[in-house]
């Protein structure tokens, strides 16, 4: 196994107690400070007081980092409700975003609807473009009609001139045969007056 250096020893201790990896032996040497002092105090008052500060040193020491101590948890504390805040907007965030992302998608397709709608009624009106608008197709039609009324009358007049000239037609070939018979019997009454006139 390869050897690990002080270093890394120092650097892994450093990693695995933190700021407060000191705090277990400062106690432990306070405690025992403070044991020794009271069971077996110097008669040296000068050495006695100089215990007596040492101790109360090693107290305002073990007080400070338990203070700094503490004011750190308070501030992770801290730190941990803002992190929980900030992961709470994130996720809020998050979800709006998501909310906004439909929101747009149906958006962007109720527009293409429109665009192609819009499309589609400009083409439309293209071909109604090419076709005359009512006012010209209104009169237009009123003018076939009075054409066609026009027409009918024309008609009906014709069908009268005709009428007229097939009963016109009737009497003149009803002349011509009671003509022809008129003649007919001029005819025969001329032979009946000749062969009469033979005979005497």
């Amino acid at each position: 196994m390869a050897s690990v250096s002080d270093d890394e020893i120092i650097k892994r201790k450093l990693l695995i107690e933190g700021d407060g990896g000191n705090d277990d032996r400062r106690l432990t040497s306070l405690l025992k400070m403070f044991v020794k002092w009271s069971q077996s105090p110097s008669e040296d008052e000068i050495s006695n007081n100089a215990a007596y500060q040492r101790l109360i040193s090693s107290l305002a020491t073990c007080e400070l980092s338990m203070e700094k101590s503490h004011q750190v948890f308070l501030m992770n504390l801290l730190e941990q409700k803002n992190y929980e805040a900030l992961s709470q907007q994130i996720e809020t965030q998050v979800t709006e975003a998501f909310t906004k992302i439909e929101e747009l998608k149906e958006e962007l397709s109720r527009a293409k609807r429109i665009r192609r709608n819009r499309q589609e009624y400009d083409a439309l009106a293209k071909v109604i473009q090419n076709y005359p608008d009512r006012e010209d197709m209104t009169k237009k039609l009123k003018d076939l009609d009075e054409e066609l009324a026009n027409m009918k009358e024309t008609e009906q007049s014709l069908q009268r001139k005709l009428e007229l000239r097939r009963k016109q037609f009737h009497v003149l070939i009803s002349s011509l045969h009671e003509l022809e018979r008129i003649l007919a019997d001029d005819d025969e009454k001329e032979e009946e007056e000749g062969e009469a006139f033979d005979h005497s």
